[in-house]
């Protein structure tokens, strides 16, 4: 079988924030949002990052458009390590990486026209003439599910699913290579949520796009996803294909989130994991496992060294003493 197209690659990627300072006015101490990330993702898939608030997959995600510059490690994207790129270096690759985000109403400009924030992509990277601007606006407009005619309003006019429409639109403008997903639906309603999926299940096989899906919810990543890292204190505790995360998870803290989604069966019992114990801060982290101090299965081990990653079967990692 021939060997699959990576797009991204992220290796060993770490990112803090300072939220302190010393007399002297130097930051004395920092967030560490992200820590020693590592994943790739292949030409064609969704690959979905899951976890609570606050666990660093949204400022992954900013890192790999690189939005934010990573303290350490390595980011690579079609064949260039781009983790230090300069703005100007970036402006190039800016159309090959487009984001969705999670708030539809905040990412649109409330004095543009409709027309305007879907074409202002190809103004700037494209050296298309007006005409030909609107003609693929509108063509987007339709695919969507909008039409031609919504192209003169303005974002207030429109529903909370027809502004994520209207972002989506925006996002294939230029036809990227990946598209960044950030909460894209956690904003909707629940029967609006549904579409939005389905629209990027479809444009996904139009179009050959490749999705970094970011969410809290496993039910809706479990919809669209071919493999998925979930993420704890901005470490990824597991990476592995959908159908291998839900059938048989391996991370005591992955076995405790699939255990809070709900089941649209009342006569079906599920057996809940409620975690105790305290959360450790992010900015002082343990020197073992981050999640020993909620883990109902912790070792002397755990507390004292931090779990290297291990593939325990094909394409499933997970970093935990429990598979040493």
């Amino acid at each position: 079988m021939a060997e699959r197209e990576k797009i991204v690659s992220l290796k060993q990627v770490s990112k803090a924030f300072p939220v302190g300072k010393n007399l002297l006015g130097r930051p004395d101490k920092f967030v560490h949002a992200v820590n020693n990330v590592s994943f790739d993702i292949y030409k064609g898939e969704t690959f979905s990052v899951v976890g609570e608030s606050g666990c660093g997959k949204s400022t992954t995600g900013r890192l790999l458009d690189h939005l934010i510059t990573p303290d350490s490690g390595e980011i690579w994207f079609c064949g260039q390590e781009i983790s230090h790129y300069t703005q100007a270096q970036m402006r190039p690759l800016r159309k090959d990486i487009q984001m969705i985000f999670q708030d539809p109403a905040g990412s649109l400009n409330p004095r543009m026209r409709v027309e305007d924030l879907v074409e202002e992509p190809l103004l700037i990277h494209t050296d298309l003439s007006r005409e030909e601007r609107m003609k693929i606006v509108h063509e987007l407009l339709e695919i969507v599910g909008l039409s031609a005619k919504h192209a003169k309003r303005f974002p207030h006019e429109f529903s909370g699913g027809q502004k994520q429409r209207i972002g989506i639109a925006r996002a294939l403008t230029v036809r990227p290579k990946l598209i960044i997903a950030d909460e894209p639906i956690s904003a909707l309603d629940v029967s609006i949520q549904a579409q939005v999926l389905n629209l990027l299940h479809d444009l996904q096989e139009r179009f050959d796009l490749t999705y970094l899906f970011i969410s809290h919810d496993l039910s809706v990543v479990e919809m669209i996803s071919d493999r998925i890292a979930v993420m704890y204190l901005g470490f990824v505790v597991e990476t592995a294909p959908k159908e291998a995360l839900y059938k048989t998870p391996l991370h005591p803290y992955t076995q405790a989130l699939l255990s809070a989604v709900p089941i649209p069966d009342p006569r079906y019992q599920q057996d809940r994991i409620i975690l105790e114990g305290d959360i450790p801060s992010t900015i002082s982290l343990p020197k073992g496992c981050p999640f020993a101090t909620r883990c109902k299965q912790c070792k002397a081990v755990c507390m004292e060294n931090r779990p290297e990653t291990k593939e325990v079967e094909p394409g499933h990692f997970v970093a935990c003493h429990l598979y040493d």
